[in-house]
């Protein structure tokens, strides 16, 4: 236990009774916690077999099997129940498949197989697969599974969420069919894990006398069904020791109760709760920034995390004119670091939505910058979007096989693969295009049934989009292909988590259309970048979601978008309340303190959407950043009306989580919409038409009016911005549509 400070050495020691190890970021938990079942394991107090650790990961639990290794001065096999939970919960349940009507051979279903057995089992009920998706019931019956829910305690609200009413009894279908399959899902290794206990007392009194000691990382991201599993194997011996940190639960949209944590103590009277504050990775001004921001949330703990590391830089905020500049700053930022010999790796870019990539993608492509998307694909390899780019494609040229292949059944058509055979084999034979041989075959009766109609409609579709190359603009030609198609409607009408993501990709592809002059130039555009040899560079700069960063630190941190409406997600407000306000918070403190020695916050005071310049309003969370560690700059004024940082006060707009200020419903009024939302696929038409240039309406001298900064005089005229000397803010920039003539 040598270099252990005071409290780690607490945790460490703390053998009897449960225990809470509250561990801020980056104080040293896995030591603790590692060093803790090493010490358990030296001590004798218990012996491997008698040990249940459990973290949430594979990797972590490797990470932590090879630790007590290195501390114990062995290889240390004998931890049979250390491991995930679903590892453990497998475990368990083959010892005791019977108790559930499974033989201990059964097979655990993944994802594809599981919706598999959906789409059979939803065919044979005679549901609308368009409608009601498999996808869609997949994930309802995990979240069922997740918070510990067998199909008879499914409640008739929540039954309602899938065919009308009938989710329950499709749940019960589908649990019937996995046992006579002899399978079980993921969800099941945990939910049957629940029936046997709670039905079996001898089995679980066998478990209470085997664990003598239990471990439990990452405890804020229990959903119910692990939190219930844990008090069911805790009744035992006593000696719980929970590890993690309220103010990093930021999977709550997968079924993460907060909760559990917060109510740890009333769950297991007696409980020693031990605070890690000195924190071993960042500056003093990160943290005090990171914990005056986490300060907001009322459902915590609380805890102040603190350095020896008293120099460093502060927090630094700072506000573009938009989203193109704030990624163009970005990489000048980064190539700054890099001339002062520090590599591309000691960067991260953290995003709140994959969409908010694509802007940095094709600025680091341009300039050469190298960089690799952590935690999924990057921008243009996603599905939707090669999806998109395939439709767009055989517009523009008939005889792409390779996209015609790829949408020709991209939403459902009724095309099955016997048919594509039949038109492949068609083209071969007579050397030509796949659209030219369906065609062909449809003026015969080779093709019949649906697959005829869904392949005529796609054609005569095809043939009217390419008559509209000639008269549209690109991105909007794009907008109408994807409506026109269904392939909005159909990730419209997935009920997935991953729709909703896919949409918001959709969009900013969209988007992104409109900075190229024609279909070709964009199309040419991707191609170059999809199909280029990627060199595997190690030394790459890390973009990735906010998400996908928990756990990871950087020397650098860029955070943009930190703009109402992108984060905190006005998706997560409009769903979740109060609460989802809370965790968003909680995924800006993870943002912050991912940062080792700078961090960086950007927002932008317009996005363009649909070719329409926006403005949107700086985070709440930017409000909420202790002026004293923030050093705040904004090149379009926000900061200039008071001292410093403070004068964010007085030239923003803070909103209460129910956007009911006054201030808010006058701007509501005022434009008829949240310009601070992301681009909407479904945008009214009323929102393509640009806006009148101002040069049109105001020339220098011109009394103007502007909702939140009131009366000035037009100094100077820019395009369609304008440079407005306000009366009692001062002078700031502004576009000419968001002003009137006084």
């Amino acid at each position: 236990m040598n270099g252990l400070n005071p409290e780690q050495r607490e945790a460490v020691e703390a053998l009897d009774g449960p225990v809470l190890l509250l561990a801020g970021a980056g104080t040293g938990k896995t030591r603790a916690l590692t060093t803790r079942l090493a010490h358990i394991l030296n001590t004798g107090r218990a012996r491997p077999w008698e040990i249940l650790s459990v973290t949430f990961t594979n990797k972590a639990a490797r990470e932590m099997r090879a630790r007590v290794g290195e501390l114990i001065g062995e290889a240390v096999e004998g931890l049979p129940w250390l491991g995930t939970f679903h590892s453990i919960a497998a475990q368990i349940l083959r010892r005791h498949a019977e108790l559930v009507d499974l033989k201990p051979s059964f097979t655990i279903l993944d994802t594809d197989d599981q919706i598999r057995l959906i789409k059979q089992i939803l065919q044979a009920e005679n549901i609308d697969e368009k409608r009601w998706t498999p996808r869609y019931f997949a994930s309802l019956v995990d979240g069922w599974k997740n918070r510990g829910l067998t199909p008879d305690r499914v409640s008739e609200e929540d039954a309602y969420a899938f065919a009308n009413g009938r989710g329950k009894d499709l749940y019960k279908i589908y649990q019937d069919r996995l046992g006579v399959l002899n399978a079980a899902d993921f969800g099941d290794l945990l939910l049957h894990n629940l029936t046997i206990f709670q039905n079996n007392p001898d089995v679980l009194k066998d478990y209470h006398a085997r664990f003598r000691y239990l471990l439990v990382d990452e405890y804020q991201d229990t959903n119910v069904a692990q939190y219930l599993w844990l008090r069911f194997l805790a009744q035992g011996s006593k000696n719980l020791c929970v590890v993690g940190d309220d103010d990093q639960s930021i999977y709550g949209w997968r079924g993460a109760e907060v909760d559990n944590i917060l109510r740890f103590e009333k769950d297991f009277p007696g409980a020693k709760v031990i605070r890690l504050e000195r924190n071993y990775r960042s500056t003093q001004h990160i943290l005090s920034a990171a914990s005056g921001l986490i300060a907001s949330n009322k459902s915590r703990l609380g805890k102040e995390l603190w350095t020896d590391d008293q120099g460093g830089e502060k927090v630094q905020v700072r506000g573009v004119w938009d989203g193109e500049a704030e990624a163009r700053a970005i990489a000048e930022e980064i190539e700054n670091w890099v001339s002062h010999k520090r590599p591309y790796s000691d960067v991260a870019v953290l995003v709140r939505a994959s969409w908010q990539m694509r802007a940095f993608e094709d600025r680091f492509i341009m300039t050469g910058l190298p960089y690799r998307v952590v935690g999924g694909p990057r921008f243009f390899e996603r599905a939707e979007i090669r999806d998109a780019h395939a439709y767009l494609r055989l517009v523009r040229q008939d005889e792409d096989d390779l996209a015609f292949e790829r949408i020709v059944n991209t939403p459902k058509r009724g095309v099955g693969a016997t048919t594509v055979q039949k038109l492949q084999r068609t083209a071969r034979e007579m050397r030509v295009p796949l659209a030219e041989a369906t065609r062909l075959l449809l003026q015969t009766d080779e093709i019949r049934g649906p697959a005829r109609g869904g392949l005529s409609a796609l054609l005569k579709d095809v043939d009217r989009w390419r008559v509209l190359v000639e008269t549209a603009k690109h991105d909007e030609l794009a907008e109408t292909v994807l409506d026109e198609s269904g392939y909005t409607a159909m990730w419209r009408e997935d009920k997935s988590p991953q729709a909703a993501g896919r949409l918001d990709n959709l969009k900013e592809l969209v988007r992104s259309m409109g900075e190229y002059d024609t279909l070709e130039a964009y199309l040419e555009h991707v191609s170059l970048l999809t199909d280029a040899d990627r060199q595997e560079e190690e030394d790459e700069v890390s973009l990735m979601t906010l998400h996908s960063a928990k756990g990871l630190e950087f020397p650098l941190v860029m955070l943009p978008g930190w703009e109402e409406g992108v984060f905190p997600s006005q998706r997560s407000l409009d769903e979740g309340g109060m609460s989802a306000l809370e965790e968003e918070r909680r995924l800006a403190y993870v943002g912050i303190t991912r940062a080792r020695e700078r961090a960086m916050i950007w927002f932008a005071a317009n996005r363009q959407i649909y070719g329409r310049w926006q403005a949107v309003i700086p985070s709440r969370f930017i409000d909420e950043l202790p002026p004293e560690h923030v050093d705040a700059e904004s090149q379009t004024n926000y900061f200039d009306s008071g001292p410093g940082f403070g004068g964010l006060k007085e030239n923003v707009e803070t909103f209460d989580s129910s956007y009911s200020s006054p201030g808010w419903r006058r701007m509501q009024a005022a434009k008829g919409r949240d310009r601070a939302k992301p681009p909407t696929i479904e945008a009214e038409a009323t929102l393509m038409a640009s806006s009148d240039p101002g040069e049109a309406r105001f020339r220098p001298g011109t009394r103007v009016f502007h909702d939140k900064f009131g009366y000035g005089d037009v100094v100077s005229v820019d395009g369609a911005k304008l440079d407005v000397n306000f009366d009692h803010t001062g002078r700031k920039k502004v576009i000419a549509s968001f002003v009137e003539a006084a």
